[in-house]
């Protein structure tokens, strides 16, 4: 009864004057508005024009196939701003790659394009979609086990619905001897799948390079997410091994579409998918996300889904959770899936109305992010002792045993104007109490138990740009890691 009374009374009661940061930066909501409903339709209509942008189809052909959608993105995005550093991230395809569905070895690339930092330049935020596309012949369902079976063999998306056994690409169904007469005329369009979130790469890339950034912000249109998330695994891998300090990946895909399959319209929805644990970097992002694209976009909402992605399907941002990143997939609330993967992924059947509200609500958490202090880090390593390289716990009872007694690093901006504790049931989705706390590096919440709620902390600037909260969570002592883990 005790401990309930304590946390009625956390949540009822001031326990320090409370600032939450709520006005608007006028520089991101600038950036907002300035996105362009006129340009995202031409981007759209544009990579609809190469017919197909499939892996496997001509590299070489000026106006058709992927060769040529991936030259057009890289001189688009070049076009913008001086201050675009754009590339490619060449890598390969072995042929017999995916169980067989790559049959003959390609070269393909990813397209880079990197705002540099001013102050914070090697802490980095990313916003990606995929640039490839694919269209499947698909046959009639005849079971859970083969859906399951051929997902897992063939690696490719299976739909929710499990209305089909997909399978392969149309242009695989012909046979290897006639790939290479057909392949350029193969319909894969690919306008909502994900050419819209290749037009949000490329819409945020534009706009955005008119301003200066704290942070890094690197704008990726990635190859081969229908072939195994190909091109992201390359990625997230060399970022992985270049110790990239890589806060937040907003990954877009499939973000253009607003009537499902069954006529369910959500057209104010978007979806936010983050993975687990409940306390994880990726659960934080996707809350920072709600925050800030609800925020500068109110006509929206976010749909927080807590799993890594739709059932049975992954995306590109899933590399990068598996490398340690936080990364979240933004995509429709109201996906068609007789649209996905196959010849009617149009223009036609894109809005581009949704498509662009939903471009909006990344640049205000894109923005944000890039401008925002760096979130606090909630742990000390020891670096003497019996267990030096292990973790000390920074939220503690205190002396008296019944008190939340919490410590964090200081941040090293300049412009830094302190923090907020947050407070939250160990149920809720969201944050429900803040408080403002100074610029100090503890703060104790008195009669508070440790055990009964979550509890983070944010950094925030002079100009009220704030971080994604940092969560204490229960620290790995270094004698309970596994052999596995060890390594």
């Amino acid at each position: 009864m005790a401990s309930i009374l304590c946390l009625a009374a956390l949540f009822a009661g001031s326990l320090r004057p409370q600032q939450p940061e709520t006005r608007l930066n006028p520089a991101v909501k600038q950036i907002v508005d300035a996105i362009s409903e006129e340009r995202i339709a031409a981007t759209l209509k544009k990579l609809e024009g190469f017919g197909t942008r499939y892996i496997l189809s001509a590299q070489d052909d000026p106006a058709h196939g992927i060769g040529a959608a991936k030259r057009w993105i890289h001189d688009e995005l070049a076009s913008y701003s001086p201050r675009l550093q754009v590339s490619y991230q060449d890598f390969s395809i072995k042929k017999g790659g995916r169980q067989g569905q790559v049959i003959r070895d390609v070269e393909l690339a990813n397209i880079i394009a990197v705002l540099p930092g001013t102050t914070e330049k090697d802490h980095y935020v990313l916003v990606t979609g995929h640039y490839d596309s694919v269209a499947l012949e698909r046959k009639p369902y005849t079971g859970e086990e083969q859906i399951v079976a051929e997902g897992v063999r063939r690696g490719v998306n299976e739909s929710e619905e499990r209305r089909y056994l997909k399978i392969l690409p149309l242009e695989r169904e012909r046979g290897p001897l006639d790939f290479e007469a057909t392949a350029a005329q193969t319909v894969a369009p690919g306008v909502t799948d994900d050419g819209s979130g290749t037009a949000a790469v490329m819409e945020l890339a534009r706009v955005m390079s008119a301003y200066q950034f704290d942070k890094t912000i690197v704008f990726v249109a990635f190859a081969a997410e229908e072939v195994g998330l190909s091109g992201s695994q390359v990625y997230a891998a060399q970022a992985k091994k270049d110790g990239m300090q890589i806060e937040a990946v907003l990954n877009n895909d499939i973000i253009g579409s607003d009537v499902s399959g069954n006529g369910r319209s959500a057209t104010n929805v978007l979806r936010v998918f983050s993975a687990s644990p409940d306390d994880s970097a990726a659960r934080e992002l996707a809350r920072y996300t709600k925050l800030m694209a609800e925020r500068y976009v109110p006509s929206m909402q976010v749909q927080m889904v807590f799993r890594g992605d739709r059932f049975l399907r992954g995306g590109d941002h899933r590399p990068f959770v598996e490398a340690g990143f936080a990364a979240v997939r933004l995509t429709s609330a109201s996906e068609n899936y007789d649209n996905q993967h196959t010849i009617t992924d149009t223009f036609a059947n894109t809005s581009v109305p949704y498509a662009t509200r939903a471009i909006r609500m990344n640049a205000a958490v894109l923005a944000s992010l890039a401008l925002a202090p760096a979130p606090p880090v909630l742990n000390w390593t020891w670096s003497s002792g019996p267990n030096k390289g292990g973790h000390e716990p920074l939220l503690t009872r205190g002396k008296s045993g019944y008190d939340a007694v919490l410590h964090w690093q200081a941040n090293t901006e300049p412009d830094l104007a302190g923090y907020a504790v947050l407070v939250r049931s160990t149920t809720s989705p969201v944050w429900e109490r803040e408080i403002w706390v100074g610029n100090v590096t503890s703060y104790t919440m008195p009669d508070v138990s440790i055990d009964d709620v979550v509890i983070g902390v944010k950094a925030v600037d002079r100009d009220g740009n704030q971080s994604v909260v940092s969560c204490y969570t229960e620290p790995v002592l270094p004698g309970s890691l596994t052999p596995a883990e060890k390594k």
